[in-house]
């Protein structure tokens, strides 16, 4: 996934909006969701294999979102934009999944949150390069965030990591920060829920072979189960994406990437309210440095570059 080799600076194609209230708050609703689905896969994950977990959350996600576009008003993209929305679809919403979802079958949570999680920090230094330059506090902020979830990831690892697993996880890392990057430029000329709609619909098209496995899956796993999937679908997918895609089209794709720095310390704080699950002083300590990491970036400044 490229860029085109002359497009205008990303820095250009909106107003960077990043403390304004409603994009704070739709900023903080994708990190909620996200950060709530690491809690429903602990519990659906022994019941659905990647690629049947995948496209049943892509399907229901794929569903609402057609739902919410045909709501909003459907604009279907330029026919030249089309092909690389639905590659960037494929690649963000079915290459994705199963990369990380693979992955974390065969090494530890911790490990691979710290692998995908140099995702930001690659938009950041992408980004800056196509024309966002490189703002200080994002240049301070970001490796703040990554050393929190570093702390975050050590302190949860098992030790048990293959490396196929660490492949995939890094695999994953370069989808995460590809397609958020070809989204931005996307969002110059697609309307956002459209872009999000084709998208998912595309990710959840390419994950179709899985059909036969995930219909197994429902037929034997506990209603309980199919339920967390089918709310991965409306909450962490549909209604997360839209969100996300709201704010990436409102500020730069580094700060926005870096913004899902605050999703591990999220993720603690649901584990010990929804499932009793202490965390130790480390994770705390890391869950801090998250959180100022993140505070550091949203800071104003000019950009260096």
């Amino acid at each position: 996934m490229t860029t085109e080799p002359h497009a205008p600076s990303l820095a250009r194609d909106a107003v960077d909006e990043a403390n304004n209230p409603t994009v704070l708050l739709a900023a903080a609703t994708t990190v909620v969701l996200w950060a709530s689905a690491f809690i429903v896969i602990r519990g659906t994950g022994p019941f659905f294999d990647p690629g049947a977990m995948a496209l049943l959350r892509m399907l229901v996600g794929a569903a609402v979102l057609g739902i919410i576009a045909a709501v909003k008003g459907i604009r279907w993209p330029a026919r030249r934009d089309l092909p690389l929305t639905i590659a960037w679809g494929i690649a963000w919403f079915c290459v994705y999944n199963l990369a990380l979802n693979t992955a974390e079958t065969t090494i530890d949570a911790g490990t691979a949150a710290m692998l995908v999680n140099l995702a930001p920090l690659i938009v950041v230094l992408i980004g800056g390069l196509l024309g966002e330059g490189f703002p200080r506090p994002l240049l301070l902020g970001a490796p703040v965030a990554f050393a929190g979830v570093v702390l975050i990831g050590t302190a949860s690892s098992t030790g048990d990591a293959a490396l196929v697993g660490i492949v995939l996880a890094l695999v994953a890392a370069v989808l995460y920060a590809g397609s958020a990057l070809v989204q931005k430029r996307l969002l110059r000329t697609v309307d956002a829920t459209t872009l999000t709609w084709i998208g998912a619909t595309a990710g959840a098209v390419a994950l179709l072979p899985w059909t036969p496995r995930m219909i197994d899956a429902v037929a034997h796993a506990p209603v309980s189960a199919t339920l967390g999937v089918v709310y991965m679908g409306v909450f962490p997918t549909a209604i997360a994406f839209t969100t996300w895609a709201y704010v990436l089209g409102r500020t730069s794709a580094g700060r926005t990437a870096a913004t899902t720095y605050v999703v591990p310390a999220a993720a603690i704080l649901l584990s010990w309210l929804m499932l009793a699950e202490a965390p130790t002083p480390v994770m705390l300590l890391g869950g801090a440095l998250c959180l100022l990491g993140v505070f550091i970036t949203r800071m104003p400044s000019r950009r260096v570059g």
